[in-house]
């Protein structure tokens, strides 16, 4: 099953960096833009941080109006609003996908490079079912109204890129810690190291484990992050910048300025100079798998 270039979430968040860059050339502050254009400055602020949920024409065309946007720029905009109006793969399961998480499935199905800092759990993109299952099942407590058999497919789905060396390539570094942590008992965590080492094998595919004898890292205090890089536009002031994504337990941050980036870059940067390389990290993963069978 192929997956769609160009999922909604992106476009949504080109449309409104392109729209606060206009204001901002045209000296206008977000409360003064949204008077003029008889909205609320809440509105405008959900509009420049792609967090709306539905753009209409007549909008844009009244801020291209107030920041005297150029025809080539207004037909940009509006082209950007017609592309964020696509339903992304993931509307058809409402019941895997919380409202929060759609965000971060468009940013990671439109990235082409992923870098993934790990500390406890083996990140999504390279989960087996039983193991994602054991993960639901310690959620459950908390009420989640999640199918896991819907969820189960959502991530089937996502995993599917990672056989796309065309178009994508990631790059996995995981504590031992993840290695060690026993999510659903031994045979699940014997199954789930076996798919690391599998996975391993992909040519797009990188999978580094920073030892627990490793020195100190950035990713000590950065704890776990994926940072996104997105494709390149024929119009360069439409490629989206790099985007980084934190998730916490109750909620998750996207973080896209330019120091924040510059930050991320480091953190990444640092734990891959303490990682194992490739091939002895497979070697700790199947040794460790040993342990768990034995």
């Amino acid at each position: 099953m192929s997956i769609e270039p160009n999922p909604p979430t992106l476009p949504r968040r080109v449309l409104g960096r392109r729209l606060r860059e206009m204001r901002e050339m045209a000296g206008l502050t977000r409360a003064h833009a949204a008077r003029r254009c008889e909205m609320g400055a809440q509105t405008l602020w959900r509009l420049e941080t792609g967090r709306n949920s539905e753009t209409k024409k007549m909008v844009i065309n009244a801020l291209c109006d107030t920041y005297e946007a150029s025809a080539d720029d207004r037909r940009e905009l509006l082209w950007l609003v017609d592309e964020s109006r696509k339903d992304g793969w993931w509307h058809s399961m409402t019941d895997a996908v919380v409202p929060e998480a759609q965000m971060y499935l468009g940013l990671e199905q439109a990235a082409r490079k992923v870098f993934a800092w790990q500390t406890m759990i083996v990140p999504g993109l390279l989960q087996t079912p039983a193991y994602r299952r054991a993960l639901w099942e310690i959620a459950e407590p908390l009420g989640r109204s999640i199918d896991i058999g819907s969820e189960l497919a959502l991530l089937q789905r996502r995993q599917e890129r990672l056989q796309d060396a065309s178009e994508f390539s990631v790059e996995f570094a995981l504590s031992e810690s993840v290695l060690r942590q026993p999510v659903g008992g031994p045979d699940v965590m014997t199954d789930q190291l076996g798919h690391l080492a599998e996975i391993c094998a992909l040519p797009q595919v990188s999978l580094k484990v920073v030892p627990f004898g490793a020195p100190g890292h950035l990713g000590l205090t950065a704890k776990h992050f994926v940072y996104l890089v997105f494709p390149d536009h024929v119009n360069p002031v439409l490629t989206e910048p790099p985007v980084v994504y934190v998730e916490g337990f109750t909620g998750a941050l996207y973080l896209d300025k330019p120091s924040e980036i510059t930050q991320y870059q480091a953190a990444r940067s640092s734990i891959l100079q303490v990682a194992l390389d490739e091939r002895d990290t497979q070697r700790l993963i199947e040794a460790t798998a040993r342990e768990y069978r034995s």
